[in-house]
Parts: structure tokens; C-alpha cells; sequence
């Protein structure tokens, strides 16, 4: 048996590992973004994800346009978040033969869905769902001009 004076862990390392650092979302942030719909009395769903497309925040208002908004409004921000691109992009790649793209598990490729970038990388998404697809990218739009988008 060998005793060693320090543990392992205890011994300052070397070389250090250079780590990075990230811009992230916060709950404040999402709030923020959500509290534009809720103020415009807008019935419908907003979401808004981090850059890996997990939720952050779900805001159902008061008499929603639908129920099935709950789900197209995170899948449409997760879509967004992940593919790094406005959701209505992989909408009209679909529109033009892309239909490979429907077979991506978990996403929802219709317009209403918007990644948020910071200094040029893409942090989050908001995602909305209302009564129509031009309404849920105003609301997203409105939510992104919220952090100064």
C-alpha cells in the first residue's frame, strides 16, 4: 500500500484547461419577451427556449386561440433554436421538396418561431402560436424587440 502526502485533488494542475464562457437566457429575459403579448391582450401561446432548445418559459394566455398551441409554439422554438434559423425557413424548404425535413422528430416546421442572437450566436428561440401564422411571427418579432433585437 502507497500513501501519497496530497490527494490528487488537492495538486494545482499543470496546465489549466481553457474553458469557455456563453451568453445564456435568463427567466428575466423570457419573461420580458412574454410580457409584450400578455400587455397587447393577445390570445394565444408564446415559448421561449435556450440554444438547445429546452424550455425556459410557456405562457398560455386566457381564452388561447387553440389548444394544440401549447405544443406548436415549444416545438416551433425548439426548431428555431436548434436549426439556428427562423422556423418559417424549414416551412418553405418543405414547400420546396425538402420533404425529408418533415422527419425530424421533436420540431415543428411552421412559421412563428425566431432564434435570439447574441453577439453572433444564437442563445435561445421564442416560439408563438395564435390564431395565424403571420400573427405568431408579429408576436415573435414583438418579443424579440423586447431585448433590443
Amino acid at each position: 500500500m502507497v500513501l501519497l502526502g496530497q490527494s490528487a485533488a488537492a495538486q494545482p494542475l499543470e496546465k489549466k484547461v481553457p474553458l469557455l464562457e456563453k451568453k445564456v437566457l435568463s427567466l428575466e429575459a423570457a419573461r420580458k419577451m412574454v410580457a409584450e403579448a400578455e400587455r397587447n391582450h393577445w390570445r394565444g401561446v408564446v415559448a421561449v427556449v435556450d440554444d438547445g432548445g429546452w424550455l425556459i418559459l410557456l405562457e398560455r394566455m386566457d381564452h388561447a386561440a387553440m389548444t394544440a398551441s401549447v405544443e406548436l409554439a415549444a416545438g416551433k422554438a425548439r426548431a428555431a433554436a436548434l436549426f439556428k434559423k427562423p422556423s418559417q425557413e424549414l416551412e418553405e424548404a418543405i414547400n420546396r421538396g425538402r420533404y425529408a425535413a418533415i422527419t425530424a422528430r421533436g420540431f415543428i416546421e411552421m412559421q412563428g418561431a425566431l432564434p435570439v442572437v447574441i453577439d453572433d450566436e444564437v442563445v435561445g428561440a421564442i416560439g408563438a402560436s395564435f390564431e395565424t401564422p403571420e400573427h405568431d411571427v408579429q408576436v415573435a418579432r414583438t418579443g424579440l424587440a423586447a431585448l433590443g433585437q
